[in-house]
């Protein structure tokens, strides 16, 4: 490779078929994340999409979203908040339910995590079929937060998660 030749991410991005259940080929990002060129690489794509909307927060939920959430909003200089399944966090919060395969899930975050008028960016690993993504603009929305954009890694666009997603701006590095 040359210098200042861009990686493809993909490259880092392993196939796990029939998991979490048979039918599915998992998008696993560990390797990604493993490789310190890759992961930097899809960190600085990542904050390039997101310094234009001038985020406060970054919004990732558990588990990966930590993990790039984290790491996006430490080089964009803004906070970042969690969002976790139910029982997670410790203080006052406020849920959003998504639909699932079979039967419903939900979110939360802190109630003062986000304030009236913060710039938020959502940001997860995948987008599949959107209802996780859609409960995050619900918990934003709900504490008076505006969701300024929704960032991913891999977009799954085969399931149509933009679909749930219809208003909001939407970006990802890598479709399948």
């Amino acid at each position: 490779m040359t210098a200042g030749a861009a990686l493809d991410l993909r490259d880092r991005v392993r196939d796990v078929p029939d998991f979490p259940k048979p039918g599915i080929v998992f998008k696993d990002l560990m390797p990604l994340v493993a490789d310190a060129a890759y992961f930097r690489e899809t960190i600085d794509r990542l904050a390039e999409l997101a310094q234009q909307k001038r985020p406060d927060i970054i919004l990732g939920a558990e588990a990966r979203g930590f993990i790039f959430g984290g790491a996006l909003a430490d080089r964009l200089g803004c906070g970042f908040v969690p969002a976790r399944k139910p029982g997670k966090l410790p203080w006052e919060t406020v849920e959003a339910a998504y639909d699932l395969e079979y039967g419903t899930d939900s979110l939360q975050v802190h109630a003062d995590a986000i304030r009236k008028g913060t710039r938020v960016i959502i940001h997860d690993d995948v987008l599949a079929t959107g209802g996780t993504a859609k409960a995050k603009t619900e918990l934003v929305e709900m504490l008076g937060g505006e969701v300024v954009g929704l960032l991913f890694v891999i977009e799954l666009a085969f399931l149509s998660g933009r679909d749930k997603l219809t208003g909001y701006d939407v970006e990802s590095l890598i479709q399948y």
